[in-house]
Order: C-alpha cells, then sequence, then structure tokens
C-alpha cells in the first residue's frame, strides 16, 4: 500500500468558503484509507512547517494536490508554501539543484529531482464550464485543463514526479453539480488508486 499525502490548497474568499475542496479531500482519505493506504493531510490555510512539509514529501508515494484553480492557477497560498517549501527543498530533499553541471551547463536542466518514486494528481475545482476547454472556439482556445495547469506539471515534474490523470469539478458555483462530481471523483479514486 502507499503513502498518499494530500495538500488542500484552499483560500477563504467570502465567494468560496473552500466546502467542496475539504469534502473532496474528506472523500480521499475515507476511500484511500479503506483500501489500506496511509495518508496524511496538509491544509494551506493552516500554518506549516517548512521542514515538516519537505519530511510529507519524502515520506509518499503519491501527493495529491486538492485546490480550486483562482485566475488561471493554483491559490495565492499554495503559491507561498510553494515559494517556501519547494525552495527549501532546492538543498536535497526535493532535488540537488536543477540538474545541471558545470561540465554541462546548458544540458539537463530539470532533471535534479529527487522524488522520482513519486506520482502526483491534480483534484482542481473550477467556477469555469468543462465545456470551455477542448474548443478553439471558446475561451480557453482549444486548450485543455492540464494545458492551463502546464506550469504546475512542470514544478512536479523539476523534482522528478511523475503525473497521474487530472481530475477536475467544473462550474462549481453557477451551474453545480455536485453529486455527480462526487460520483464521479470516487470513481476516480477507484480506478487510479
Amino acid at each position: 500500500m502507499s503513502n498518499i499525502l494530500i495538500i488542500n490548497g484552499h483560500q477563504y474568499y467570502p465567494f468560496s468558503e473552500g466546502k467542496l475542496n475539504a469534502t473532496l479531500v474528506e472523500k480521499a482519505v475515507s476511500m484511500l484509507e479503506s483500501k489500506g493506504h496511509k495518508t496524511r493531510v496538509v491544509t494551506i490555510s493552516e500554518e506549516t512547517n517548512v521542514e515538516q512539509e519537505l519530511e510529507h514529501h519524502r515520506w509518499a508515494d503519491i501527493i495529491i494536490l486538492q485546490t480550486p484553480i483562482n485566475w488561471m492557477g493554483v491559490t495565492w497560498s499554495f503559491k507561498k508554501y510553494m515559494d517556501e517549501v519547494y525552495t527549501a527543498g532546492m538543498g536535497g530533499a526535493l532535488c540537488s539543484g536543477d540538474g545541471r553541471t558545470q561540465k554541462a551547463p546548458k544540458r539537463n536542466y530539470g532533471t535534479g529531482g529527487a522524488l522520482t518514486n513519486t506520482k502526483y494528481m491534480m483534484s482542481l475545482t473550477f467556477n469555469a464550464p468543462e465545456e470551455s476547454f477542448n474548443n478553439a472556439t471558446e475561451f480557453f482556445e482549444g486548450k485543455s485543463v492540464d494545458d492551463l495547469l502546464f506550469p504546475m506539471h512542470m514544478n512536479f515534474k523539476f523534482f522528478g514526479m511523475q503525473p497521474m490523470e487530472t481530475f477536475a469539478c467544473f462550474d462549481v458555483m453557477k451551474n453545480a453539480d455536485i453529486e455527480n462530481d462526487f460520483k464521479r471523483f470516487e470513481a476516480h479514486i477507484h480506478k487510479h488508486f
């Protein structure tokens, strides 16, 4: 069985209290532990300790990032977490530099990751409807959710992690279908774990 770190990246806003993301985290913990996996949960809105966060990442076989997408990216509080924790991990905990050497300073950028046996999965909540993706005539001009989150994929790749299939809930504020989202999430967890 696997060690699974779940990061709840929700940032409170008066119009978005984080109930959906928190419920998805609870569902993931319950389902994964019932299958014999060990879980740890980090909630970004709570105080964190950099060394403890690095230990969580080294402990994990799989990292699940559960987060809303705000302004086309992760929340500012998760970005702050990345700036603090991931920068501290550059000294060897998460990677040994950026992978380049003095003999070849122009080659192998991004290959210094220490988490090469770790997978990651992004589970995302959007106000945008699903139809706005993968359609050349809509807002994202034919781009996918993973295209939008390309920088996050590169952040995880920088540490050597391997991607799992992304999960997303769409239109959660104006046209929510939460019951169906929960069913799809449960099927996603069953399929990949």
